[in-house]
């Protein structure tokens, strides 16, 4: 069973495939947003991972953060996640991201776990629908 206050730490060295420019959310070299919010998202589900049943996983729902500081290239950068409300499959964490001492983001995540066999066999179904939707 999960249990609150789980956590774990993901970290990341800024190199140009993760700056703004790279991924196409602004035209400066720094860290980009969607990259900070990816290795807080990478930190939620690290912080679960372990003490999931055989066969589940966790998919992001939600995610609100912001982004205070630039992050230069070559500076190492952390994403805290701290599971802290557990809702049957609904998980909540709060997300901290640092360089250094220094908060450059903050926010909340929302996961759900899920079957990885059925997520993804439902996955497989709506697509095909789709297909056939698209062929008529």
């Amino acid at each position: 069973m999960l249990e609150t206050g789980l956590t774990y730490t993901s970290r990341l060295t800024v190199g140009n495939e993760n700056t703004a420019i790279a991924l196409g959310s602004g035209d400066m070299p720094v860290l980009a947003t969607p990259a900070m919010m990816a290795l807080m998202e990478n930190a939620a589900m690290l912080a679960v991972a372990s003490e999931l049943e055989d066969g589940d996983t966790t998919v992001g729902g939600h995610i609100e953060s912001s982004h205070l500081r630039p992050t230069p290239v070559g500076a190492e950068v952390s994403a805290t996640a701290t599971l802290e409300k557990v809702e049957g499959r609904k998980l909540y964490f709060k997300i901290i991201a640092h360089q250094g001492d220094k908060i450059i983001g903050e926010g909340t995540h929302l996961r759900f776990i899920v079957n990885r066999e059925k997520f993804l066999a439902k996955n497989l179904i709506i697509m095909l629908l789709e297909r056939e939707e698209d062929n008529w």
